[in-house]
């Protein structure tokens, strides 16, 4: 009808970013994307060509690498590729896929190093425990992740909420400064139950996992169990890696995420609105090497011809945690 309003689309958004603000944040995409798909790449292909590393703790690793590996496909190659344009040009149909798919992935990226901080917490923490960590416990958790995430990536392509350009309108993701009370009650659940729990069930574990093993260096000290001591040294700091990195790229989000619900009228710049997003995108970088690549019983593994099944039993982390005695 002629008396209707023009509908906007993404093509449709006006320049709310410097040129050279665009041109920067392209390359430091596709830096981003470089790295992210050899580093998972990597790590899949590893773990593929040699069955011997397809244990228990692996297979949520793996779970991982390509979870990461599909959010720097969805979501950094197509910002390194709008961002050198200046806008999304590629229409309303990829703004959608682009922010269900970084949606979807990066949910399972989080709720995946939430499951890892879970049964570390009870590898070090509960090694008495009445349940073990097997491969079906992990293919169940990892079954558990993948749905659930799922629902919460599908909901807003079936109404409640929606996906649409974000910050300075080269990326999409969920339409966060849409305000209407369907949208309102999603994020209120969303931030809940996708972001702050996590966070807080990673933090519990940690700093429990933290405890033990500072308890059992002070033992080794004891003991004179020098050789133990330095692995569990090691231990320790590759802990205080994963809780440093987790929190650089996704404190900045879960903290957006918080603020948007806690005062919904607030207007965000769009630049202060874009950064979470990117740092994010980041965790794709990280994840392989502070879950893989620092760990040499897994890289020793294929060429030694043998499992990693001890470092599953007594490993955590890069290292091997040993227990003294």
């Amino acid at each position: 009808m002629e008396n209707d309003p023009p509908t906007a689309t993404v093509t449709d958004a006006p320049v709310v970013f410097p040129r050279v603000g665009y041109s920067i944040l392209s390359f430091l995409m596709f830096i981003n994307t470089v790295f992210s798909v050899f580093n998972n790449g990597l790590v899949i292909a590893v773990m593929l060509r040699n069955a011997s590393l397809l244990q228990p703790m692996n297979v949520l690793i793996l779970s991982l690498a390509v979870s990461d590996l599909m959010i720097a496909l969805c979501g950094s190659l197509v910002a390194t590729v709008t961002n050198y344009q200046g806008s999304y040009f590629i229409g309303h149909a990829a703004c959608v896929f682009q922010g269900f798919s970084v949606n979807y992935f990066g949910l399972v990226s989080l709720c995946t190093l939430t499951l890892l901080a879970f049964e570390r917490y009870n590898l070090v923490c509960r090694p008495k425990a009445a349940f073990r960590l097997s491969m079906r416990r992990s293919l169940q958790g990892l079954l558990f992740v993948w749905v659930f995430c799922l629902f919460w990536a599908v909901a807003p392509l079936l109404g409640w909420s929606s996906y649409g350009p974000e910050g300075v309108q080269t990326s999409c993701s969920l339409a966060w400064e849409e305000r209407s009370w369907s949208n309102y009650s999603y994020l209120i659940l969303y931030t809940l139950l996708c972001f702050i729990a996590p966070v807080a069930i990673i933090i519990y574990c940690y700093f429990h996992v933290l405890k033990s093993l500072r308890k059992l260096n002070r033992s080794l000290e004891l003991q004179g169990g020098h050789s133990r001591k330095s692995e569990n040294d090691h231990a320790v700091t590759m802990v205080l890696a994963m809780i440093t990195a987790f929190f650089v790229c996704w404190l900045p989000y879960t903290a957006l995420s918080v603020v948007v619900v806690v005062d919904p009228e607030l207007r965000i710049p769009p630049l202060i609105a874009t950064l979470p997003m990117y740092f994010a995108k980041t965790s794709p970088v990280y994840n392989p090497i502070i879950y893989f690549f620092s760990n040499k019983q897994r890289l020793l593994a294929p060429c030694q011809g043998h499992g990693v099944e001890n470092e599953v039993e007594n490993g955590v982390v890069g290292g091997r945690m040993k227990r003294g005695g």
